[in-house]
Parts: C-alpha cells; structure tokens; sequence
C-alpha cells in the first residue's frame, strides 16, 4: 500500500466524495477529470486537480502561458544548442546534414511534442512522463514500466544540463581562441583541467541562479527570448554582408552532401550526424517537470511544448542556412581540436578575432540561460520521482526549501552528480560524446514509454483532454515511437572511424551504469515497496479500508 508521504489522500478522498455525493447535474460540470480546460479559471483550480491526482500543491505557480512558452524555447537554446554540436553533421554530411538533418528531426519532435502535450493536458504534474506512464499502463506492469520510465526522465534531464554546461565550457574556450598566438594555435590550451575548472564554474553559477533567483527566472526566460533574436540577427547579417571568403551556391548549401570524414557509409553517416538536431530539440519534454508551477499547466504546457518546437524549427533555418553559405573547407573543421566549428565559420566569414568575438559572446550568454532552465528542470524532474520513494535517499532529496520556493536538495543531488560525470573528461576527450548521447537516449526513451503505453491501451485516456487532437495524434504516436527506436542505439555510436580509446562514445557506458543503479534498488527497495505515484484511485482504496476497519471496530 502506498505510503502518503503529504497527507494527500484524505485531499483526493474528499474530492472523490464530494463528487460522488453531488447531484447529477453537477457531477459533469465538477467530475476531476485532469484533462478539462482551466484557462479560464482561477490557478486554485490546478491545485485541486494536483490534489486529485494525489499530491498537495508545494510549489507556488507563477508562470503564464507565455513565460512557459519563453522557457520551453530557452531550453532548447536553438542557435546556441545548434552553435556547440555542428561538429556532428560537419564530420557526417556536411551541408545536406546540416540543413535536412535539422528540417527532418524537427518534424519528428513535432509528432513527439505533440503526443507528449497529449497525455500532459490529461496528467499536468511534474512527474510528468513517468507519473503519466503510471496512470496509462495496466496494473500488471505499471510499476516497472513507471520506474523504467522515471530513471530515463530523471537520469536524462541531468546528463542534458550537464551536456549543456559542459558544452558551454568548450565553446567558450574556442571562442578565446579564435585570438592565435600563431596560425592554428590558439592562445588557450584548453587542458582537461582548464575545461573542467571552467565547467565547474558555470555550473557553479547555474545552479546558485535558479536557487536564488527563482522568482526572477520567468523574466530571464522573457529577456532570452530578445537577446536570442537579436544576436541571430547580428550574426547572420554580418556573416552574409562581409564574408571575407566568398559565399557558397545554393546548390552547395541546399545539396552537397560528404561523409568521407567519417569513415561511415553515407547512409549511416546521415544518421549519425542527426546527433546535432535531436540534441537541439531534446529538452521538448523537460517543461513537463514545471507543471506544478504554472498556472493552468494542462493547457499552457502542451501548447507550449508544440508552439516552441515549429519556432525553433524556423529559428534554427535562419541561423543555420547563414553559416552553410559561409562554410569553410570541411576536413578542415573536421579536424578541429576542439570541436567547436562554429568560432572558426564566423572568424573567417567577418575576417577579424575581434569582430568574431563580439557575435559568439551572445551564443555565449544564451548558453549560460540554457544552463539555466535545464538546471532548474532537472531539480524539479529529481524532486518528483524522490518524493515517490523511487531514488536512494529520497527522504532528503523529497524537501522543498520554502523559503526559496525550490526543491534545494535535489538541485544539489542533480549538481553533485553532473561534478562527479564531468570527471569522465580527465579520461577521454570525446566525454562530450557520452554525456550528449546519452542525454538524448534517455530522454527519448522517456517519451516514448507513455507514449506507448497511450497507444496500446487504445488511447482512451487522452480523449478527455483539452489537447486531444484525434487520428493526427495516433499518427503522431507511432512517429514517435520510430524515432524512439531509431535514437536509442544510433547515438551510442562514434561520430567517425577508426574508433580509438579517446574517439570512442561511452553514451552505451553512462547509460548502462544509470541502469545498473536503478535496477538494483528496484530489487533492493523498490519492487517490495514502491507502489508509484499516490494516484486518486489508491486515496479512494485507503479510505475505504479505513472505513471498513472502523466499522469493524464498533
């Protein structure tokens, strides 16, 4: 039996007698159904839903519909998510994989998107996927299907923001050095320890921001969203109007495809290098875990999921089709140190350091924002699934810091644990590689869980919310689930060949490890007392238990 570790059950079996004892004509109009449509009523509203879905509302909601919307869209940080991994589609394809990799997997997240806001206008809390996963799939294997899906959210949403920061650290130290203390010799080595120190640094930074100032993350999200379009502006106008080495046709841009920097087959090659666009739209889901700080989440959210994915799309266009125009020799970036193509493409298009400079610093700041969201997702992703019972210690990580209105000891967990990864570094340069990979693997798994579990049940459940959208969402679905199965082990593979200890992609690594974890303390814990979520159903079971125990007693 569930353990009710807020008090919420006698919340939920309130709600449920209430309702049982209205009279009929009122029973549609206050029936609980999660998915009905709150934009016009007061935010008290989302709290009695949460109460009904079995957990007391700890956090205070103080998003709108459109600060959602600004968060969702800098955690995806288009241009600078898209600025920090060219590498992949530059070593795998070049301009075909460049542009079509990304028009290709953004219609793809709009089919996931879109599923996903779905079943969010259904179940709006911030265990999102895993809670919705409990709620959609049978009895019989709700319980590991939930836990399944809950490590793969929880473990994804903190390899994503350590991706994120860690990126920022190599991007960082490839834009001091476009300054060269002599050609081809940048005049920062960019030691592991240096890259570490940085990276511990912004996350450092990150993580005192989203603790401290969480009552100002709605307005940096606004202002991200006008430093985003005015530094993409700068960029692709100065780009285009100066470029010092010629542009390129639009054949060139449009067509030219060249996996020889690989060694893959063309084919494979491809599809490898889409690593680039799924890591830029990978975060889709994350908002998700903010639910239970928006005002009508089960409407804003899965609007917002979809809204921001189709401006990203066009978003990541206009940055892109620029620099293709631009491109530098190909094998040369291929073989960058570094990693980071994106410095050198600008350097050489405006033919100045300095002039280079002053347009990556705003991919540079929209780097440390996206830090910023992801970090404040991945507290809240963490803190739900603690408070289930379902992560070791999850009595210390379950607290809510009231008067900082954050889930402290879970951002702390999350940090902790992105410190301790960004070691791997020390050991292999290609650690970017793993942390990327297996960001997108475990969100994508993630999603695809209660997505698949919606449609073998028949979808019945989302046909009464606010975001049904029909036979395009079953087509969606099964979108999703492809890309799913497509993702998993295309991203634990080596961006090119011959694989060398240093080259390799120990994504497969990272992610096995998580996994270890998580199964042991299933049989360990878990399986003997993990019940899931404390749904409505299990309120109404223990009142009736109590009830029948009392009437005993008399």
């Amino acid at each position: 039996m569930a353990e009710y570790r807020y008090g919420t059950q006698s919340d939920a079996f309130a709600a449920e007698n209430d309702l049982h004892h209205a009279p009929s004509h009122e029973k549609k109009s206050r029936k609980l159904s999660i998915g009905r449509d709150p934009s016009s009523e007061d935010p008290n509203d989302a709290d009695d839903v949460l109460a009904a879905m079995g957990y007391k509302s700890e956090l205070v909601r103080s998003r709108s519909t459109l600060q959602v919307a600004f968060m969702s869209f800098v955690l995806a940080s288009i241009p600078y998510g898209l600025a920090t991994t060219l590498y992949y589609p530059v070593v795998c394809g070049g301009p075909t994989n460049i542009i079509w990799g990304w028009l290709g997997v953004s219609c793809i997240i709009v089919c996931v998107a879109a599923s996903l806001g779905e079943i969010t206008s259904v179940f709006p809390t911030s265990g999102g996927v895993y809670y919705q996963t409990f709620m959609l799939a049978p009895p019989s294997y709700r319980k590991i299907a939930s836990w399944i899906c809950g490590w793969s959210f929880v473990v994804g949403n903190i390899t994503i923001t350590l991706s994120v920061n860690f990126a920022t650290s190599l991007f960082l130290v490839a834009c001091i050095n476009v300054f060269e203390s002599s050609p081809g010799v940048g005049i920062l080595s960019g030691e592991p320890y240096q890259i570490y120190l940085i990276f511990l640094g912004i996350t450092l930074i990150c993580n005192l921001v989203s603790s401290l100032g969480n009552k100002w993350l709605p307005w940096l999200d606004t202002f991200a969203i006008f430093w985003t379009f005015a530094g993409v502006i700068a960029i692709i106008v100065c780009v285009l109007a100066i470029a010092k080495n010629g542009r390129h046709s639009a054949t060139y841009v449009f067509t030219e495809f060249d996996a020889s920097n690989s060694g893959w087959v063309p084919g494979w090659s491809f599809c490898v290098g889409l690593l680039h666009a799924a890591y830029a739209t990978s975060s889709t889901g994350m908002i998700i875990s903010m639910c239970e700080e928006v005002e009508h989440p089960a409407t804003q959210v899965p609007k917002a999921m979809v809204a921001t994915v189709v401006l990203n799309t066009i978003c990541g266009l206009v940055f892109l089709i620029p620099l293709v125009f631009v491109l530098p020799d190909q094998a040369m970036l291929a073989g960058l140190l570094s990693g980071q193509p994106t410095p050198v493409i600008i350097r050489d298009a405006v033919g100045s350091p300095g002039a280079a400079i002053g347009l990556l610093a705003p991919l540079l700041v929209l780097g440390f924002f996206c830090g910023i969201g992801c970090t404040t997702a991945a507290s809240r992703a963490t803190w739900a699934f603690a408070r289930d019972g379902a992560i070791p210690g999850y009595k210390l990580w379950k607290v809510i810091n009231t008067k900082l209105d954050v889930p402290l000891n879970a951002m702390m967990l999350s940090m902790v644990v992105q410190l301790l990864l960004g070691l791997l570094y020390f050991g292999a340069a290609a650690a970017f590689n793993a942390f990327s990979g297996v960001g997108v693997i475990c969100l994508t798994v993630s999603y695809a869980i209660p997505i698949i579990v919606s449609l073998i049940g028949g979808r019945k459940q989302v046909k009464t919310g606010s975001f049904h959208l029909g036979a395009l969402g079953t087509f969606c679905n099964v979108i999703a689930i492809a890309w799913s199965l497509l993702a998993t082990p295309l991203f634990s593979m080596p961006t090119y060949l011959p694989v060398t200890p240093t080259s390799m992609n120990y994504a497969s690594v990272v992610f096995a490890a998580f996994f270890l974890i998580a199964t042991v303390w299933y049989f360990v814990w878990g399986k003997k007392n993990y019940e899931g979520p404390p749904t409505h159903e299990d309120a109404v079971l223990v009142a009736r238990r109590a009830s029948t125990i009392s009437a005993r007693s008399k």
